[in-house]
């Protein structure tokens, strides 16, 4: 009995030792931190590719020292079905288990594309043409036909002339004659060979999660139709950033359509400008006495559509105006911080007026003489 207890008892020792020793090594390698060349690259893998060759990948390219833990872990105490194809970065260093969490997560490669609020579709076209010029990977090309004309990347007109159908806002504004006002101004994360038509549909479709039902209801009971609010919207997007005098900008211009007082908006001169393909930077006499419609220094009511992308704060705005009496405002110079100062008179507006006129000049002629100053 005893010589038999005594093997085994060795037998046990060994194997335990030994189980001990795998689970090190298993920890160990699993854990420690490896360092690579691959950092500032993607990793590619593709849908289909199997759990194994996943691993076997990952060796290859120096992610990791060995498949063969890696591959024991996801036999053994994980799902290697959980594993996701996509485009990857890894950080160096960077353990195996940081790796496999990763994998898990999935990743997809996207490139950044800002649209600031206030943008016209002029700015918007410019930004996606920069997109896809600067685009690494694809083309970014305006049509899907294979001739190689239109799988070239667009340029400005073209990618305006795509703002032109306006099929996905028929229902909500079966008036409107492009998509200005219904591009919505966001950050948007997009794949890097995103087209110039997908790039106009995330930002169509954005602007659709942000309407409210509600708010088509809310400008029928005000006399207003959904594309006359996001047509006002933009008129109180470019007049002021600040948000919380946005709603008193409204009630301005609300009081001078009752009125029947043109709005004198400059930023519609501004856009006619942009429309005639003639903005050099500055309002000039020709811009402020244009015939365009969209001209509000010369005609009442306001412009056939929309003169930028609009906010969420500056729909609600339109749709819901302070309650005032003024019909002027001009900057506040005093704050300078983008804010304004109000008027019910014609007096006071001209006082406020000539105090920002002497400012402006003031800031002028700082400009003309650190301009003058040698470099």
């Amino acid at each position: 009995m005893k010589k038999i207890l005594v093997p085994l008892i060795l037998l046990i020792v060994v194997a335990v030792a030994a189980l001990a020793g795998v689970s090190y090594w298993m920890k160990s390698s699993l854990t420690t931190p490896k360092e690579h060349d691959k950092a500032g690259q993607y990793i590619v893998i593709e849908k289909g590719t199997s759990p194994g060759e996943i691993v076997a990948k990952l060796e290859r390219e120096g992610i990791i020292s060995s498949a063969t833990p890696l591959n024991i872990y996801l036999r053994t105490l994980s799902d290697g079905s959980k594993l996701k194809a996509g485009e990857y970065r890894f950080a160096s260093p960077v353990t195996p288990m940081q790796v496999l969490a990763q994998l898990e997560k999935g990743e997809e490669r996207v490139t950044r594309i800002v649209i600031p609020e206030g943008f016209t579709k002029f700015d918007i076209a410019r930004r996606i043409v920069e997109f896809i010029d600067k685009n690494p990977k694809g083309d970014g090309a305006v049509s899907d036909r294979s001739d190689s004309a239109a799988q070239s990347p667009p340029d400005e007109k073209q990618v305006l002339a795509l703002m032109n159908d306006t099929s996905l806002i028929r229902e909500l504004a079966p008036e409107a004659k492009n998509l200005e006002g219904y591009m919505y101004p966001s950050t948007y994360d997009l794949e890097p060979d995103a087209t110039a038509e997908e790039i106009v549909k995330t930002m169509v479709n954005q602007f659709r999660r942000i309407w409210k039902p509600e708010w088509t209801k809310l400008a029928r009971a005000i006399g207003r139709t959904p594309h006359e609010i996001v047509t006002i919207a933009s008129l109180i997007e470019t007049e002021t950033g600040v948000p919380t005098e946005r709603p008193i900008v409204a009630s301005v211009i609300y009081n001078r359509l009752s009125k029947g007082v043109p709005l004198g908006i400059d930023q519609t001169a501004v856009y006619i400008a942009k429309m005639e393909g003639r903005w050099d930077g500055t309002i000039n006499r020709s811009d402020l006495d244009s015939t365009s419609p969209y001209n509000t220094r010369k005609y009442s009511g306001i412009p056939p559509g929309p003169i930028s992308s609009v906010s969420e704060s500056s729909i609600v705005a339109a749709l819901n105006p302070a309650t005032t009496d003024y019909i002027y405002y001009v900057r506040n110079v005093q704050a300078n911080d983008g804010s304004h100062w109000f008027y019910a008179s014609a007096s006071d507006f001209e006082r406020g007026k000539t105090e920002y006129q002497r400012w402006l000049e003031k800031e002028r002629q700082e400009m003309r003489e650190n301009d003058a100053r040698p470099k």
